[in-house]
């Protein structure tokens, strides 16, 4: 049983990883959900990598960007690890949603802040800094709703699963076997 908790929980991060290659509102992705999802289930070491990991994949695929603002994006997502880390020993319902909403709000600021700080779209005047969070708030509620949404399935598909094996509905060698 102790192996196949790790095991399903790196099963569910490819999986996501794998949407991530799926056509997609702009900003609803699964990556974050990956790095809360990684942060609470894996341990220290994977958790913080891993999303950067599942990010340099996927992006040598789809297309790499200005370093700068990779720098903010792999960021983010690192510090979402972490607030995994900080909710593992409390995880229920509210921690996780909470964990969520603050990842995508990281994600929001840091990214838009890079955004401000490192191109000329915007005046680098507070009125500019303003005007580029404004800007973005669209893509924030695509950042929130897909965030919960892949949370919700990660964290609640997983915990069914390892649910039923405890209470023995299905056996770990059927699980392998499908």
């Amino acid at each position: 049983m102790k192996k196949i908790i790790p095991g399903l929980a790196m099963v569910f991060v490819v999986l996501g990883a794998v949407l991530r290659f799926a056509p997609h509102l702009p900003n609803f992705a699964p990556i974050a959900a990956i790095a809360l999802f990684g942060g609470v289930y894996l341990n220290k070491k994977y958790a913080l990598i891993l999303p950067v990991v599942v990010m340099a994949i996927s992006d040598y695929f789809i297309g790499f960007y200005d370093i700068k603002l990779m720098l903010g994006v792999y960021l983010s997502f690192i510090l979402v690890g972490v607030i995994g880390l900080i909710i593992k020993k409390r995880k229920n319902i509210i921690t996780v949603i909470g964990g969520s909403v603050l990842g995508s709000v990281l994600f929001f600021l840091i990214t838009n802040f890079s955004v401000w700080a490192f191109y000329s779209w915007y005046p680098h005047t507070l009125s500019g800094l303003g005007q580029c969070f404004s800007m973005a708030i669209p893509f924030f509620r695509n950042t929130l709703l897909g965030d919960l949404f892949y949370v919700t399935v990660l964290f609640g598909v997983y915990e069914l699963i390892v649910a039923m094996v405890r209470k023995k509905y299905f056996t770990v060698k059927e699980i392998i076997k499908y």
